[in-house]
């Protein structure tokens, strides 16, 4: 497992499962599963934008870039690799 999705998933697990890793799948339903509704995304752009210095437009605030671990790894790949940057 990268560490960028160690990341994400532990910052998932600490702030929207109290720290209970149930062992949801990478690629299952934050909004599905009832894990991060939509308060619950704002904290998560807010978790992107401060540990991995990125900036989420509005037009990206979309389930295909943040509705799971596995999607929102790709989405912060991509915006570090459009930025120069690595995780």
């Amino acid at each position: 497992m990268s560490e960028l999705k160690k990341r994400v998933r532990a910052f998932v697990v600490s702030n929207f499962l109290l720290g209970d890793d149930n062992g949801f799948a990478e690629d299952a339903s934050f909004l599905e599963l009832g894990i991060i509704d939509s308060t619950g995304v704002l904290e998560l752009v807010a978790f992107l934008q401060q540990d991995f210095g990125i900036r989420v437009e509005d037009q990206e605030l979309t389930p295909d870039n943040l509705d799971s671990v596995s999607s929102v790894v790709s989405f912060v790949e991509r915006k570090l690799s459009a930025s120069g940057q690595n995780s």
